[in-house]
């Protein structure tokens, strides 16, 4: 009777392991509907910049401040964060749309709808496609302005990995934007098509062609 009750115990406590460990791997998916257990970042210096963090919502609250804080923001996070600012490039400043307004639902509500398009359209995991758009689409080269002696010359150098996850994020979003603008097609179709093209190296992406432009000037300047 004793080895029967230790038989039933130890069989009860398996089943509640398995459970928990199922509800676990459950906590992994963000939306409660994209698992992010099994992406790879491909590119290991970006690796410790691109945040997958196990949340159903990816919001922080912008608790995270210290200094490269941006690395503990998770990637979705970032991506909706940009989408409020879509239309600066460089020191110029364009129009805003009406969904542009810096509300973190509605972003987020455009988030969602590109990511069921890219799993629409590619049949794969869409945050596993924005994560192989980031790599393609991040720079390792740029050019900066050196002064010395009063003259200005341009100089290349190596764009650091967080920097590199920014201006990738910020490509995609503003060729998104352009391409929405004053047009007939949607943000959220705009920005899937983006990353999609970006993911495939396709130089259609904007993107890809300001990745190519800034490492030919570097290359040009060295």
């Amino acid at each position: 009777m004793a080895e029967a009750q230790l038989a039933q115990k130890a069989e009860q406590v398996e089943q509640k392991a398995e459970l928990k460990q199922e509800a676990k791997s459950e906590s992994f998916k963000v939306f409660n509907l994209y698992d992010i257990s099994n992406i790879k970042i491909k590119d290991i210096a970006l690796k410790p910049y691109i945040n997958l963090s196990e949340k159903i919502l990816p919001k922080s609250h912008g608790i995270n401040t210290e200094k490269y804080g941006k690395a503990k923001v998770n990637i979705l996070e970032r991506l909706v964060n940009r989408l409020g600012v879509p239309g600066h490039l460089g020191k110029k400043h364009r129009i805003i749309t009406n969904w542009s307004t810096g509300k973190y639902n509605r972003n987020m509500k455009t988030v969602l709808q590109v990511l069921g398009i890219i799993e629409r359209t590619t049949k794969k995991n869409p945050i596993q496609v924005l994560i192989d758009a980031i790599e393609n689409g991040s720079p390792r080269d740029e050019i900066t302005v050196i002064e010395q002696a009063g003259a200005r010359y341009p100089q290349a150098v190596d764009v650091s990995p967080i920097r590199r996850v920014d201006l990738a994020i910020r490509w995609l979003v503003q060729g998104a934007y352009q391409k929405s603008f004053g047009k007939k097609k949607k943000i959220a179709e705009t920005l899937a098509s983006e990353i999609i093209f970006a993911s495939q190296g396709n130089m259609e992406s904007f993107a890809m062609s300001k990745k190519n432009e800034a490492e030919k000037s570097a290359d040009s300047s060295r």
